[in-house]
């Protein structure tokens, strides 16, 4: 019926929607879509300027999908819509990369209804669009790094219930600490100890709040907060749940194509400066970097235990497709498929990921310097605790001032900075390092000159390299004869 659809509307003149086919699930499951055509698929709806004939905007409800007042704008830049295409904020250096000031979105500005006419900071946070490349590899670190934290829970738990007694283990994940878990007798949580990740112990590596754990969450979100799209397992199959005359805007098939397609876009790698001087500067500022202690945060790689990116994941919440024993799977090996160049595979299989994060959060703010301080608005209850006693404390919300550390393995070409995209140089990014980064920052400015240009060289190497690269290093020159 939808294959027939798209032949009816494009045999019509005049207006169209933006996307005109769309994917059965069972077909991408069954193999009958290969991995080509789901990603080609992905890249479209990705690019897809939607308009109302697609289901574009939300009449009827908030950016949370609650009914709204009537009568509201049909696009506002702090409450959204606020967006025709993902590409549209995802464009730097080019489709599915970061944004710029002028394309900031307003985290919790959808849930106004009213619409918010504001930009007042005790009702809205301004976040700067960060980038997708590598997301697929940054998913399944998360994936693996919160299986190994619950493991350790849950082995704090199994002792606590059968020594009678209350059972503590240290939580690392990857090598990265996350602090400790204390499980009493009665198998409530202790979570005091526990360090930047939410008390459920889902490492979420989306929005720079780590508030999201997957790709899938994200997508069915930011369809109904930026573009006004309802997809069918969000708002459910057949509902129209935005009242603007329009059903099952994007199929289950379609998210999961959107999906792959962020998953699969290109690893970010280095690009080698032509001039000499330059590349010995960049070589010596890796080591400089790594020396005044940035790699603590900005751990230059992860290993990967298994790069198949499997959907859907183990940790979506309710309103995305789960993984309950019942959901056939779909999955692409994002270290043979997708799109180059591909990561790094060590001999044995596993995987190297350079993004340069340890995916936990992390207060880089003290007394003097504050400028991450900016926000007022809780961006939402801690995961896991609306289930009544799992908690031996009553839960917050996420810690205002912190924020997830930043991936720099794109740093050279994703400028603005900064979770406002307020900061427009590598060297005022590093000035404004406090709390925990306050040591490295200040052996940064305590070096000479000529060092710290030697640090901001190498971060200007990583990039996301250009089109069709299939290298993970490549030089300007090489760039400049493609």
């Amino acid at each position: 019926m939808r294959w027939l659809l798209a032949a009816l509307l494009l045999s019509a003149a005049g207006e169209r929607p933006a996307v005109d086919v769309h994917l059965d699930q069972a077909d991408i499951v069954a193999g009958r879509v290969g991995a080509r055509a789901l990603l080609d698929h992905g890249q479209r709806l990705f690019d897809a300027r939607f308009n109302p004939l697609d289901g574009q905007g939300r009449p009827g409800t908030t950016g949370h999908g609650v009914p709204r007042s009537p009568t509201q704008p049909p696009f506002s830049r702090v409450s959204g819509p606020d967006a025709n295409s993902c590409s549209g904020c995802h464009f730097q250096p080019r489709s599915g990369g970061a944004g710029d000031f002028a394309v900031n979105v307003f985290t919790l500005g959808q849930e106004a209804d009213p619409v918010l006419d504001t930009l007042d900071a005790a009702r809205t946070n301004e976040r700067n669009t960060p980038p997708m490349m590598g997301a697929g590899l940054i998913e399944l670190l998360a994936r693996e790094m919160t299986g190994e934290l619950i493991a350790a829970r849950e082995a704090a738990r199994a002792e606590a219930r059968s020594t009678g007694a209350a059972a503590r283990r240290l939580l690392r994940a990857k090598g990265v600490s996350f602090g400790a878990v204390t499980v009493q007798p009665d198998g409530r949580v202790d979570p005091r100890e526990i360090e930047g990740v939410d008390w459920d112990l889902v490492v979420r590596p989306f929005h720079q709040k780590g508030a999201v754990a997957s790709l899938r969450d994200f997508t069915n979100t930011a369809l109904n907060q930026h573009h006004g799209i309802q997809t069918s397992e969000r708002a459910g199959p057949g509902v129209d749940l935005d009242g603007d005359g329009v059903k099952d805007e994007l199929t289950v098939g379609d998210v999961t194509a959107l999906v792959f397609f962020q998953a699969a876009l290109d690893t970010p790698g280095r690009m080698l400066p032509r001039d000499p001087d330059r590349r010995a500067a960049a070589a010596r500022g890796e080591s400089q970097f790594e020396a005044i202690g940035c790699a603590q945060c900005h751990l230059p790689a992860l290993v990967l235990d298994d790069a198949r990116f499997v959907e859907p994941g183990p940790y979506n919440p309710r309103g995305n497709l789960r993984r309950d024993g019942a959901t056939p799977l779909a999955s692409i090996d994002l270290a043979r498929e997708g799109i180059g160049p591909r990561p790094e595979r060590l001999p044995d299989g596993r995987v190297v990921v350079r993004a340069f994060t340890d995916l936990k959060r992390h207060d880089l703010n003290d007394e003097e310097l504050r400028h991450f301080a900016n926000e007022r608005v809780a961006q939402g209850t801690l995961a896991g605790v609306l289930q009544s006693g799992s908690f031996t404390e009553v839960p917050k919300g996420r810690p205002r001032t912190q924020f997830l550390t930043r991936r720099l393995w794109d740093a050279g070409n994703t400028d603005p900075y900064g979770h406002r995209g307020d900061l427009t140089t590598l060297t005022e990014a590093i000035h404004f390092h406090g709390g925990e980064a306050r040591a490295s920052r200040d052996a940064f400015f305590a070096q000479p000159e000529v060092d710290q240009a030697a640090v901001v060289e190498f971060l200007r190497s990583l990039q996301i390299l250009p089109a069709g690269a299939t290298e993970l290093t490549m030089t300007e020159a090489a760039r400049e004869v493609r």
